[in-house]
């Protein structure tokens, strides 16, 4: 079910009213009808595919019990391994398979072998990265001893099947989400106002901001790059990196703000990261639960901060597997690659990380990492490594041609609506979102409310939504 739907509008209040008004106090009540909800949520899009939902987190949730009941270290490694690969073996079957065989095939006709290998064509099921990942690290913390092993399923399965957050994040940890389905919860009057506040500004951003670049982005990506003004292929990358942004960062805005309805506290997973001062910050920043998990579950356990050759080699690795988790196309695993020799010179230069506001004397250094972040879009978004690299070329070679076309971009009305979007969050980066501190004017507020929700009426099609980007993951 897609947040920008006609169902979600309908299944949103029909969940809230029973869940607060018909439903009492009564915790257990309370988590069997979020983990129904959640399965209805998931199921919508594909009921089949929830059978693999349940079965992988039951799987997970026996292996976390296992785990805590086992004495000798080895038995604890054997419960561990058999989820990880358990895990792993479901994620490399419905996302790889197809990915992998095709390559072996390339492999072996350029060795001259005449190979015939038919791909299954399986089906990707929606936010399986997602879930996988989160089920993963409640095993690995309950093996090293940092989280309790669940003895209850009801509230296990709805920690890994929380419909705000199921199929595109943030991927909560144990430690921070399990203990919220555990203790009584009580309607927050102010926590529900913050969520429903973070929630438009999320469906201003994908509706309004993302869908609109969209559209340019597609049609300029489509074009032959070759015959192309080196500007307008640049620009093609810069509309892709606020659709991807509006898209993903809106999503996540849209999941807490769900959560914070019914008395659950999401982690952050985007912190302005475009105002980034260096490509290390950017990745503190964005998508900050994936990029904290590859941090404690990949980079640390391959040995993190070690020699200056290991260390350049964990970061290879890290930015490269977590290419790869994107997606099964070498473009995911060029991006990931490309993002890990951005951060090199900075390994090099042995600079400590910012943490201070970002501000106007910190312009070029934004715009450079802008700038690199832009290019690394474009093999994110390009069906091919060969296709990324031509794009790439010619907005450097095409580059002094129509230099007049950077006036008809910027006119552009998505331009203008980036420049808006850019103004508010510049104004508002001290808080977790735009919306998070209004004015005191009662008018000033609701007009502020109204002009958003008008903006997005404008632009939404709730018969045929605009899909996020990330369920693809």
């Amino acid at each position: 079910m897609l947040f920008n739907s006609l169902a979600f509008l309908i299944f949103l209040p029909l969940v809230f009213v029973t869940y607060w008004y018909l439903l009492g106090r009564v915790l257990r009540w309370q988590n069997a009808f979020v983990l129904a909800a959640s399965y209805f949520f998931y199921g919508w899009w594909d009921w089949r595919f929830l059978g693999l939902l349940i079965f992988s987190s039951c799987v997970d949730l026996f292996l976390g019990l296992a785990i805590e009941r086992a004495t000798k270290r080895r038995k604890r490694r054997t419960w561990l391994a058999l989820s990880v690969i358990t895990n792993l073996t479901l994620l490399g079957f419905f996302k790889y398979f197809d990915f992998f065989i095709g390559g072996f095939h390339d492999l072996l006709e350029a060795l001259g072998f005449n190979a015939h290998m038919p791909t299954l064509r399986v089906i990707l099921p929606v936010g399986i990265s997602f879930y996988t990942f989160q089920s993963m690290s409640y095993i690995i913390d309950v093996y090293r001893g940092q989280v309790k092993a669940r003895r209850d399923p009801l509230v296990f399965l709805a920690f890994v099947g929380f419909f705000p957050q199921l199929v595109a994040g943030p991927i909560e940890r144990a430690r921070d989400l399990l203990p919220q389905f555990e203790r009584p919860r009580q309607f927050d009057p102010e926590g529900a106002k913050d969520g429903l506040r973070r929630m438009l500004w999320g469906f201003f951003k994908k509706i309004v901001i993302a869908d609109n670049c969209a559209d340019l982005a597609d049609r300029i990506f489509a074009l032959e790059a070759s015959s192309t003004p080196g500007i307008t292929l640049f620009f093609g990358a810069f509309f892709f990196a606020f659709q991807i942004y509006g898209d993903f960062s809106g999503y996540s805005d849209i999941a807490i703000g769900c959560a914070r309805l019914f008395g659950f506290t999401l982690s952050r997973n985007f912190n302005y990261p475009y105002f980034s001062r260096s490509i290390p910050e950017f990745w503190r920043r964005w998508h900050i639960s994936l990029s904290t998990w590859f941090r404690d579950y990949l980079y640390i356990p391959l040995g993190g901060w070690t020699t200056r050759w290991g260390r350049w080699r964990n970061i290879l690795i890290t930015f490269t597997v977590s290419g790869l988790w994107h997606g099964a196309n070498w473009t995911f695993m060029g991006w990931g690659a490309l993002h890990g020799a951005y951060f090199l010179p900075e390994v090099v230069g042995n600079k400590r990380a910012r943490r201070d506001l970002p501000m106007l004397r910190d312009l070029p250094r934004i715009l450079w990492t802008f700038f690199l972040v832009t290019l690394a879009w474009i093999f994110f978004r390009a069906a091919t490594v060969h296709g990324a690299l031509l794009h790439v070329v010619h907005v450097f070679i095409n580059a002094g041609e129509h230099p007049g076309a950077v006036l008809l971009w910027l006119l552009s009305p998505q331009f203008l609506l980036i420049a808006l979007l850019v103004g508010i969050e510049w104004s508002t980066r001290r808080g977790s979102h735009a919306l998070e501190r209004l004015p005191r004017s009662v008018f000033m507020r609701w007009g502020l409310y109204a002009m958003i929700t008008f903006a997005i009426l404008l632009n939404i099609d709730l018969h045929a939504p605009h899909a996020f980007i990330y369920f693809q993951f």
